[in-house]
């Protein structure tokens, strides 16, 4: 089957990429808000270890995940190079704390490998797959998931 110019754009996504516990993921870039740099986040009590606390972010209070600890990776260490990816991801905004943002990629459907079976287990929920792209490999993390995933008291939000 011959395909058109534009059912191959209609085949792209372009993901945002960034580093995490020496990994590199994926999001698709319309779920992606802003980049900001770490600020302290006050803790919420009752939490998930992973959720570091919330951010004030021009008067919303964001809460901001450890993605590494929220990976089952063990937990980050913030200091001023760790950046904060706000995502919007339903009605849901929050922000996802990782090493280093690192580039924009365009892919198509056949760029993306299902993970396999052997891979997969309770982290594995949040991956819609494994972009291929010549040397690289970008797990690309399904925001919406992830973000439903998240258990962040909403007693402590609304204090």
């Amino acid at each position: 089957m011959i395909m058109s110019d534009s059912d191959a754009r209609d085949d792209r996504r372009q993901f945002i990429t960034f580093h995490s516990a020496g990994q590199e993921f994926g999001a698709d870039i319309m779920t992606i808000r802003e980049i900001r740099g770490w600020t302290q986040a006050t803790s919420l009590p009752h939490a998930p270890s992973y959720v570091l606390g919330v951010i004030n972010l021009r008067g919303v209070v964001l809460p901001v995940v450890d993605l590494k600890a929220r990976l089952g990776r063990g937990a980050t260490a913030p200091d001023p190079k760790h950046v904060v990816v706000v995502v919007k991801a339903g009605e849901r905004m929050i922000g996802l704390l990782v090493d280093a943002v690192s580039d924009i990629l365009t892919v198509t459907k056949s760029d993306i490998q299902t993970i396999p079976e052997l891979a997969r287990d309770t982290q594995a929920e949040f991956v819609e797959g494994i972009a291929v792209l010549d040397n690289r490999m970008v797990t690309i993390l399904s925001m919406e998931r992830l973000a439903a995933s998240l258990v962040i008291p909403q007693a402590a939000l609304a204090a």
